[in-house]
């Protein structure tokens, strides 16, 4: 997994591309959660995401929650057909905030 971190006033933005598998979880982790400590706003571009593993479901909640306790949002924008299904058929689709 690739990603991109870009950061303007209390909005990041982080832009995945290849696996979200358990490999790059935690590193995804380790940079997601501590995001919502400077940001009211963390989107997440999935645009170049091609596969999400049950480990990177687990950091995508795990970032939904803490977003959730601390008033925070996390939009998940650009998400392909394949990781929509990923997504529904687990029914993250109806937890996360997918725009």
């Amino acid at each position: 997994m690739e990603l991109t971190k870009t950061q303007c006033g209390g909005k990041a933005t982080f832009a995945l591309s290849g696996r979200l598998d358990a490999t790059a979880a935690p590193e995804f982790q380790a940079v997601l959660i501590p995001a919502f400590d400077e940001a009211s706003l963390v989107e997440l571009d999935l645009a170049a995401l091609t596969y999400v593993s049950s480990a990177g479901l687990r950091v995508l909640l795990l970032g939904e929650k803490t977003a959730k306790s601390k008033g925070a949002a996390m939009p998940i924008r650009n998400v392909s057909q394949e990781i929509k299904e990923i997504f529904d058929m687990t029914g993250f689709s109806d937890i996360l905030n997918i725009v």
